[in-house]
């Protein structure tokens, strides 16, 4: 069934709302009653003229009406129909359900949206009870509260009697104990509470510095333009409270003046507009080391660059340095990612690029194309280990018929079954 056929269905579905009759609309747009009945049950085509008339009395767009608002539904039940483990026989059919039914369609996108949320949620719940060390310091607190309350109330509720001293003493403990519990959970709760959050705790380094540079959108014009130094955005920024912060975000900035440098913006622009944003082919055109054509792309604007991009570094123990998310690519904020990541591949292998299309389990089917590199990050010499780093660039994947390879976020919110690279057991479902 033809996907203009869902246009009659948004038709009756905003004359509903608004309250109007079919005869009523049908006047004012110069047709009969029963043609716009079987427009409405779609079983005749409109466009041109007509569709513009009736978007103008139904006060709408006529984008609202045909492909901008199908697509989208469409779109989101083709994800819903094509995730999960068991097969989807009747995808073929996804346009003829929206047509025939458009409020359940509604109903089950909407679904999947909020899906896509709640395991978003988890995911970053999972990440902070595993390696939060301020939740793991609460927790431990309150159980081991919780653990001394138990054990005097075990010696107070025995049969053995206790003398007026110890008796004293241990209702003293008692009630020292309550209140550190009651203290402690109070913490606890203080630290869960998203409005407190963000005004309150500064977590780790790390979440101050990611911060830093997502307010920025991981770009930095005034150095671009050399009216400010690293020191000076460092000792600005309101979001760099800690010390250990401030160094992380010095030595990031550092390095994208250093980049910034070799590749100025301007003439990594022009490259851009005559090669595209393969990172290969822009370090053969300016002869600039590949990681650092890639580093100056993974700080870039997205206006610059013409497209959403994504970038992931980490050292050689695969510990991330820099994290710039991109649409629905989850990138773990504590612990390790999927070992499947094309970055990590390229750890094993210094010095061969890598390119991959990838596509993250429970995503919604979005293709991704990775490219990933390693390099030795410290001077060679003799009797000395090299210091590796990695760096991978993530771009929505254009090129639909390409196959991609299925990876996770983490082991811990992955549904992949039959994965040899897998660590332990997911959260979301027994087994694997």
């Amino acid at each position: 069934m033809a996907r203009h056929m869902l246009t009659g269905s948004r038709i009756r579905e905003r004359r509903l709302v608004l309250g109007l009759r079919q005869a009523d609309l049908a006047r004012q747009v110069g047709i009969s009653a029963s043609y716009l009945n079987l427009i409405e049950h779609n079983r005749r085509r409109i466009g041109g003229k007509l569709l513009v008339a009736i978007a103008q009395a139904l006060g709408v767009e006529p984008s609202m009406l045909t492909e901008g608002a199908e697509e989208t539904l469409l779109s989101a039940l083709r994800e819903a129909g094509s995730e999960g483990s068991a097969p989807v026989a009747e995808l073929d059919r996804t346009e003829e359900f929206a047509s025939r039914f458009p409020g359940w369609a509604e109903v089950l996108a909407t679904s999947h949206r909020r899906i896509g949320v709640l395991e978003r949620t988890v995911e970053v719940l999972s990440d902070r009870l595993t390696h939060d060390p301020q939740l793991a310091a609460s927790l431990h607190e309150m159980l081991s509260t919780a653990a001394a309350i138990r054990s005097t109330a075990d010696i107070l509720a025995s049969d053995d009697p206790l003398e007026p001293e110890w008796l004293d003493r241990f209702h003293q403990n008692l009630n020292q104990d309550a209140q550190r519990l009651a203290d402690s959970s109070r913490t606890l709760v203080s630290f869960l509470d998203e409005e407190n959050t963000i005004a309150d705790k500064q977590g780790m380094p790390q979440d101050e510095v990611d911060r830093f540079l997502a307010d920025h959108s991981y770009h930095f014009p005034a150095l671009e333009a050399e009216s400010e130094t690293p020191a000076s955005l460092v000792a600005h920024a309101p979001q760099l409270q800690s010390q250990v912060a401030k160094d992380i975000a010095q030595r990031v900035l550092e390095g994208y003046g250093h980049n910034m440098r070799r590749l100025p913006l301007r003439l990594l622009m022009s490259g851009i507009a005559e090669c595209g944003t393969e990172p290969g082919a822009l370090a053969q055109k300016f002869n600039v080391p590949l990681e650092h054509v890639m580093l100056r792309l993974g700080m870039m604007a997205e206006e610059d660059l013409g497209t959403e991009v994504g970038c992931v570094v980490c050292d050689a123990s695969g510990a991330a340095l820099l994290r710039r998310p991109i649409g629905n690519f989850s990138i773990p904020q504590y612990g390790a990612a999927c070992p499947l990541w094309p970055l990590y591949q390229a750890l094993s292998r210094p010095h061969i690029p890598l390119r991959r299309v990838i596509e993250q389990q429970g995503r919604g089917g979005q293709k991704f194309v990775c490219y990933a590199y390693a390099w030795h990050a410290g001077p060679a010499g003799f009797g000395t280990d090299p210091l590796v780093q990695a760096v991978m660039l993530i771009f929505p994947s254009v090129d639909e018929k390409e196959e991609p390879v299925s990876v996770g976020a983490s082991c811990r919110v992955c549904t992949r079954e039959g994965c040899d690279a897998r660590r332990e057991p997911t959260i979301l479902r027994d087994g694997f």
